[in-house]
């Protein structure tokens, strides 16, 4: 059996999608429930965030798995199957393992880096081992995800490299805005007017940076109006002044703003040509004087390319941020981050590959065991005055013979195990020495052990 990953997320798909996905606890006891009953699913658990809806699900095959799980995710969503499947995407087996490292570790969230994430994976397990619908598999990737993600942050400076990618922006911003004819203590962000578009971590993490930079006012545009009134509220209280907006009032939002902020999840631009122009003429701007500056931070790009070429309005993307040190640094950080979780997804198959060979060997040990015991009873029938000192030398030493004989070929195996193609080895165990396929299931099964949940401390 293996791992299959079935997701959509703010790189696949737009937020109105992931929005329908979103799933409660309740519900996801529900959609667990569900693949359990398929038949084609034994263990589940789901990772919902607002960047994020993941099921890792073990399965005994894989069209059969991802057919079930998709069919009941798109009946909890809504979701016609079709357009469901445009916005999935699909790990299997060693790319499931993968995945989920590179989700703890913060390397595939909006804010690259950043550690909420960990604590969200931690909580998806919690709920599927409260709701006991994980077994050694999902129990071992999960802990083994969360030790990786905690590596990650420990040994890399991973923490801060989505906050330079806004730091850098607003510095090359304030850049363009600096009025050298005020003097020397002019602050070019301070008492401006600033537009966040989009209200996620990534607009969270650059209001928390204009209200360091001394930011007069932010203006919080999102699709969803709950959400920019949270972030909006969160600024107000900094002693910020806030404005919560919707896209439909994006262009009042840009005509009264100095800065434009732009880090959403669309799949196509959410400032057009037609938007700044429009912003622009309503504001009645000096250009020379009152030059407009936007960030794009949107990964693919929120704002036209062609609003760059507008008079008075410079843009600042994620190439021109990528050119500055401190983001290279921070690039350099996210490459050792991957290391990390490459050599730990390594180690994690190698031991998973070790583990499947473990049932046969301990059958194996059984069997010889069994063995050992029959023949001895059989020497009792056969020579029932036999002193009681030199039966058990006999015992002694019909047990080192066997221990001797199955010894290289058992450290040989889980040696070998190590390397893929360990379940051929340990099927030649099972041929050669005559192994009942079900006592080895039995002894699996025996081994399965899910520890309590590991503290959130």
């Amino acid at each position: 059996m293996s791992v299959l990953l079935f997701g959509v997320s703010h790189r696949s798909a737009p937020v109105s999608v992931l929005e329908q996905l979103s799933t409660g606890e309740p519900d996801q006891a529900k959609i667990i429930d569900q693949l359990l009953q398929s038949g084609v699913v034994t263990e589940a658990m789901i990772l919902s965030t607002c960047n994020r809806v993941e099921v890792y699900a073990v399965v005994d095959a894989f069209h059969g798995g991802l057919s079930a799980i998709g069919q009941v995710l798109a009946d909890h969503s809504g979701l016609a199957m079709g357009d469901l499947t445009k916005h999935a995407y699909v790990r299997y087996s060693e790319a499931a393992v993968e995945h989920l490292f590179s989700v703890a570790s913060g390397l595939d969230s909006a804010v690259v880096g950043e550690q909420q994430v960990l604590g969200q994976v931690r909580r998806a397990y919690a709920n599927a081992e409260a709701n006991r619908t994980v077994g050694r598999v999902l129990h071992d990737l999960s802990q083994r995800a969360l030790a990786v993600g905690k590596r990650v942050h420990s040994e890399t400076c991973i923490d801060a490299a989505g906050g330079s990618v806004v730091s850098v922006a607003l510095h090359v911003a304030a850049e363009r805005l600096y009025r050298p004819e005020l003097g020397p203590s002019y602050t070019a962000l301070a008492g401006r007017t600033a537009t966040v578009i989009g209200a996620g971590s990534m607009g969270a993490l650059t209001g928390a940076h204009l209200v360091r930079a001394g930011i007069g006012h932010v203006n919080v545009v999102n699709r969803s109006m709950p959400r920019a009134q949270r972030l909006a509220a969160n600024l107000s209280e900094q002693g910020i002044g806030t404005r919560a907006m919707t896209l439909d009032q994006l262009t009042e939002a840009l005509s009264g703003s100095d800065l434009v902020v732009s880090c959403t999840g669309a799949v196509r631009p959410v400032v057009t040509l037609a938007d700044v122009h429009h912003a622009l003429a309503a504001g009645q701007r000096d250009e020379p004087a009152e030059p407009m500056v936007f960030c794009d931070l949107g990964m693919p790009r929120d704002i036209d390319p062609a609003v760059a070429g507008l008079p008075g309005v410079s843009v600042v993307d994620m190439d021109r941020v990528q050119r500055e040190p401190s983001a290279r640094a921070a690039a350099a950080d996210a490459e050792a981050a991957r290391r990390i979780v490459a050599a730990e997804v390594a180690a994690y198959l190698a031991s998973q590959r070790v583990a499947e060979v473990t049932p046969t060997v301990t059958a194996l040990r059984q069997r010889a065991a069994e063995v050992v015991a029959a023949e001895l009873m059989r020497l009792d029938n056969r020579l029932p005055g036999l002193d009681v000192t030199h039966r058990e030398e006999v015992v002694r030493t019909v047990r080192r013979v066997v221990d001797k004989l199955l010894h290289a070929p058992t450290v040989r195996v889980k040696q070998l195990a190590g390397a893929p193609g360990a379940n051929t080895y340990a099927e030649a165990l099972r041929e050669l020495f005559e192994l009942d396929p079900q006592a080895v299931d039995a002894v699996a099964a025996s081994e399965i052990a899910v520890p309590t949940t590991e503290s959130d401390a």
